[in-house]
């Protein structure tokens, strides 16, 4: 098929059932939610293939120029010998409906690929993590889990990447800076290509971006993919702070934030599902500005800046230019924020853990993986000799914008932690925020929960035995 017929909008899934015929990958929920429609990409990079499982539903079907792709279709055998995984599921008893098994196997494969592969056995932990994207609408997981904690660590059945590595060399997607659908791979070009078509979509992951297209029936005439931009997919160490760009997916930037802080991985493998981590990224997440995008809460209560880059005409010659905007500051309104029409967020800027510093990042929603935030509250404290030096509290799902609890910190800072401060500052936040009712929870409902998660705040950050959900896992 020549990818100049193909409307920059058109989804990856819709060009596989319906131009291509490629039926084995089906469609659910259309929006990113069920994992019916998981296909793994894989890239080239220094000689190997790097695997990730995606949702086609929302993912345009240009932004895999260049990449390996593999539906269900694909892994058996010529002589219908199944791959180990499809295996795996037919001896556990694992296959599900028509919709949902093949969702379900392709995530196993990307899982397969990644471990077993290398030579590493599935474990429970990573097997559930793998599985968090596909939400089987038959029956139990018990077998499904099963089939992929019997996958025993063996590269026999391994992909053959040397050939996919060399075809990906000669096909590899050139860096695309005109047209419908633009994919700049520097930095300059992609300033230049925003500076031109400002009215253009910017597009990381499109996670949420997919959905307008999908559920919002919304039609993208020109679309500007930042995601093949080097400079944009790295996560920078300082002595100071950590720089993550834009175009870093958001299980690496959950990864990375991890490392300074092992809190957050818990909280991380909350976000979505494992192919939303792998395609969605932190970049688009900040930049899209919903108010219940769960990373936002953490990164203010980390005091995290951004950058943001143009290109503009000084003096005659166009150059890019820069400037650094604290996040509890970015945001003016519903989806809205301080980035101009010429903008691109290039950079999250996240200081190190300071000294003493404390944090805590709590999530409510109805399921424990792959949903929306009822409510979303995360807490650094530094506390010194049982008083509060410091605070910054960020919230999520009830206000028109993540925001920052400023009343709340100045009920905490300079207080000894003590039950009485903490009913202060439990009265303070219930003030601070007008949630709305939805179907995800009720007004009163939230403002309850961002006291209770005030006081497990307390509790886990003075020492006493608190129960996590995790716990369980």
């Amino acid at each position: 098929m020549n990818p100049g017929n193909v409307p920059p909008d058109r989804t990856l899934l819709d060009l596989l059932r319906e131009d291509l015929r490629l039926t084995a990958t089906k469609e659910g929920c259309a929006a990113g939610d069920c994992g019916a429609c998981t296909v793994v990409v894989a890239e080239a990079k220094d000689g190997r293939l790097q695997y990730r499982a995606v949702n086609s539903c929302i993912k345009p079907a240009h932004a895999i120029g260049g990449l390996a792709l593999w539906t269900a279709a694909d892994l058996a055998q010529k002589d219908g010998t199944l791959h180990p995984v499809q295996q795996a599921m037919v001896a556990c008893h694992g296959s599900q409906c028509g919709f949902c098994t093949p969702g379900f196997v392709m995530s196993l494969f990307a899982l397969y690929q990644r471990t077993v592969a290398q030579g590493q056995a599935v474990d429970k932990h990573s097997a559930h993590e793998a599985l968090s994207g596909n939400l089987c609408r038959c029956t139990g997981y018990r077998p499904i889990v099963q089939a992929a904690c019997s996958l025993q660590a063996d590269a026999t059945q391994a992909v053959d990447e040397k050939p996919i590595v060399a075809a990906l060399q000669k096909l590899v997607a050139p860096a695309k800076t005109d047209g419908d659908y633009q994919r700049p791979s520097t930095l300059p070009g992609l300033l230049q290509a925003r500076a031109q078509h400002p009215q253009a979509q910017l597009i990381a992951g499109a996670t949420d971006a997919g959905l307008w297209i999908t559920q919002g029936l919304r039609r993208m005439p020109q679309i500007i993919d930042l995601t093949r931009v080097g400079e944009l997919r790295r996560v920078e160490h300082y002595p100071h702070h950590i720089a993550i760009g834009a175009a870093v997916n958001l299980q690496d930037a959950f990864e990375a934030l991890a490392k300074d802080r092992p809190v957050i991985a818990p909280f991380g493998e909350r976000f979505a599902g494992w192919p939303v981590r792998q395609s969605g990224t932190l970049g688009g997440n900040v930049a899209n500005g919903s108010p219940i995008g769960d990373s936002m809460p953490l990164l203010i209560a980390l005091g995290a800046q951004l950058v943001l880059m143009a290109w503009r005409n000084i003096n005659g010659k166009g150059r890019a230019v820069h400037r650094h905007v604290p996040l509890d500051r970015f945001y003016t309104g519903y989806r809205q924020s301080l980035l101009a029409p010429d903008e691109v967020l290039a950079w999250i800027v996240v200081p190190r853990p300071a000294s003493g510093e404390w944090l805590g990042a709590y999530k409510v929603s109805k399921r424990q993986e792959d949903d929306i935030s009822a409510v979303c509250l995360s807490v650094q404290l530094q506390v010194e000799g049982g008083w509060i030096k410091s605070a910054r509290i960020g919230a999520g799902g009830v206000a028109a914008t993540p925001a920052r609890a400023v009343k709340t910190e100045a009920a905490l800072i300079g207080q000894p932690w003590n039950e009485a401060t903490l009913q202060a500052a439990q009265g303070a936040i219930a003030d601070e925020f007008s949630p709305l009712s939805d179907l995800r929870a009720s007004a009163d409902y939230r403002r309850q929960i961002l006291g209770q998660l005030l006081r497990r705040a307390w509790l886990e950050s003075t020492g006493h035995t608190t129960v996590r959900l995790e716990a369980f896992a």
